[in-house]
């Protein structure tokens, strides 16, 4: 047995790869840059982490989505594997210690988000580790014509300057052949080297039902398929509303969406999981890093705005490659409402500098300051305080995001943290001349281990528990230690993070490429034109168009898709016709029949059909009318 072999069945549990994966790990290991092209639940993690843990050194890996590098660290964890991740959620301290044990430790994977890279702390370190490859996660996010364009993402190139030798592994589900040449660009591959699987699902099940009542469908949908389903909305109230209408009608269902505390989320989802909650109604916040292979349904009640995401989210279903259906609900009000949310997705140039300029007063930066602050960010009370759409304005920050000005991440839990700051001598010595506090740095000392050596989670409600005091004074007793300079405390925090990549710019003075601008447009609209081509397309095969999309122009039709079922019924295949035909003559050697009389009796087919292979078997003599009009087989 190979040895990536034995590291998958140790560490995994697998006896062998699915396909590819085998060749892009023996590409990487072979020292080439490599572009992987896996779809949804293709196995992409497995592709580094495998070769990772068969070369010596740290794997560095570039993610844009913070829950998902917190779920793939604690997954690699729990095997045994020592990993970290650093986002910019994280104090400057804990990032210190996290980057010296990546040097000095024997960390085998770093987890980075790409705006981490422009820290000056994170270059130097870097270049002090002993890296084995740097993989790239959702690599399409580096790509201007992608769909989920990520300016951070063209950070990464620096990583090629500091680690000049070192070769790079990109991944991704979904890319169109422009956006798969531009990523090997933007990342300096040496040569171009694609590895792709086909994105055919063959499992899978395409469906484009035109519907007015889309609830009423819904039902039906879920009546009719067994298992579990994902239903997937625009927006947040509508996943609740109609979460209650499927339980209205005894369909078990609950509603998931980012605006939920990280508890709430993390209950929802593992009641789905776990089968006990049968649907989740969700906005495209949900479903990034969920390995639930038996989803038999997802359902789109709105339009999505690419086919790139079509894709990804309906090829949640069926990943354990049995029967599942992908269904999209359609009326002519989608179209519109589509290219309304073109229009707010590009907001004017006056907007975008008024957002600028609420951002700065938010949080009170004078013009020239601000560079590398991250601070926790609620667009809801951000837009309460200076009345503005959130849409809209979500919109807007995406635009000066895309500039370079600020970089946003994702929500996610992030629990409180403290590092003792003193050794031990000197917290002794501090203990003794501040008694008061002397009882509460030993409770800390006696509930967690490591405080004088990395940032260790708490929670301030155990510990004023233990301690017979209330939640606030213990936050008290921490912040005021903490300006004391005996440890560092990070409150527990669920909001997104926003960084300043920029000193403050002066609003009136905000410039945006009016060409890229109009650029990205008119892309967005191609993007939108697709989708709207797939969802009135009635004569071409779903799987084809979404295959010829991603470059495929050769595949075959479905044979399953709603458009493939309707044309089946209307051709006539051999085979069909050979039974039709054996049924015929079986009836008639028996007896004559008039035409209607065998039509009924006749089991194969629908009547278009058995009326073709009648006709057929009359042109050419194989069965006959008599004087009274009876059908016979010939003398």
């Amino acid at each position: 047995m190979s040895l990536i072999h034995e590291i998958l069945e140790k560490y995994w549990g697998y006896r062998s790869f699915r396909p590819l994966q085998e060749d892009i790990i023996h590409s990487i290991l072979n020292g080439n840059d490599t572009l992987a092209l896996l779809p949804t639940g293709g196995g992409k993690s497995i592709c580094f982490q495998v070769p990772a843990m068969s070369k010596d050194g740290i794997c560095i890996v570039v993610s844009p989505l913070i829950a998902l590098m917190k779920d793939q660290v604690e997954n690699l964890t729990s095997r045994g594997i020592k990993a970290i991740a650093i986002t910019s959620a994280m104090h400057k301290r804990e990032i210190d210690i996290a980057l010296d044990n990546c040097v000095h430790g024997n960390i085998k994977f770093l987890y980075l988000s790409p705006e981490r890279l422009e820290s000056e702390i994170v270059k130097v370190r870097l270049q002090k580790m002993k890296v084995s490859f740097i993989a790239i996660d959702e690599s399409h996010c580096i790509s201007q014509w992608g769909y989920d364009f990520r300016p951070s993402y063209l950070k990464i190139l620096q990583l090629r300057e500091l680690l000049p030798n070192i070769p790079i592994l990109a991944l991704t589900a979904t890319a169109t052949p422009e956006v798969v040449k531009d990523i090997q660009q933007k990342l300096g591959f040496k040569k171009e080297n694609v590895l792709q699987k086909s994105f055919e699902r063959k499992n899978l099940s395409y469906v484009v039902l035109p519907e007015e009542d889309k609830l009423a469908r819904l039902v039906k949908i879920a009546n009719n398929v067994k298992g579990s389903g994902i239903v997937y909305v625009r927006n947040r109230k509508k996943t609740q509303e109609i979460a209650s209408y499927l339980k209205s009608n005894k369909i078990s269902a609950d509603f998931y969406h980012a605006g939920l505390d990280i508890k709430t989320r993390d209950a929802k989802q593992s009641n789905w999981i776990q089968n006990k909650t049968r649907i989740i109604v969700c906005t495209n916040a949900f479903g990034m890093g969920i390995d639930k292979p038996d989803v038999r349904f997802v359902v789109h009640i709105d339009l999505p705005d690419s086919l790139e995401a079509y894709f990804q989210e309906a090829g949640r279903a069926g990943r354990d490659e049995q029967k599942a259906f992908a269904i999209l609900l359609y009326n002519t009000g989608d179209k519109l409402e589509l290219t309304r949310n073109i229009e707010t997705g590009f907001p004017s140039l006056e907007e975008i500098k008024t957002t600028y300029q609420a951002l700065a007063n938010y949080y009170q930066l004078a013009i020239g300051s601000g560079l590398g602050i991250t601070k926790d960010f609620d667009i809801a009370h951000f837009c309460d305080t200076y009345q503005l759409q959130a849409i809209k304005t979500f919109n807007c920050l995406k635009f000066i995001e895309r500039e370079g000005y600020i970089s946003l991440t994702d929500a996610i839990h992030q629990p409180s943290r403290i590092k003792l700051e003193l050794n031990k001598e000197d917290l002794y010595k501090f203990q003794i001349s501040n008694s008061k506090f002397d009882g509460f740095i030993k409770l800390l000392l006696r509930s967690y281990s490591n405080l004088f050596d990395n940032f260790v989670k708490i929670n301030e409600f155990e510990l004023a528990k233990k301690a017979n005091m209330k939640r606030g004074d213990v936050v008290k007793g921490l912040n005021y230690l903490q300006q004391l300079k005996v440890l560092t405390y990070i409150e527990q925090t669920e909001l997104p993070q926003l960084t300043f990549t920029l000193p403050r710019a002066d609003a009136k003075n905000l410039t945006l490429s009016k060409e890229n601008f109009e650029l990205l447009k008119k892309r967005a609209i191609a993007r939108m034109e697709a989708v709207l081509d797939y969802a009135e397309s009635t004569h071409k095969c779903r799987s084809q168009i979404l295959l010829a999309y991603f470059g495929e122009t050769n595949a075959y039709r479905c044979n399953q898709c709603d458009v493939c079922l309707e044309e089946n019924k209307k051709t006539l295949h051999t085979d069909e016709f050979e039974m039709i035909a054996e049924q015929v003559k079986q009836l008639l050697a028996v007896h004559s029949h008039d035409l209607k009389d065998l039509v009924s009796k006749i089991t194969t087919g629908n009547e278009e059909k058995i009326l073709k292979s009648i006709q057929w078997l009359i042109d050419n003599q194989e069965i006959v009318y008599d004087q009274e009009q009876q059908l016979k087989l010939p003398d």
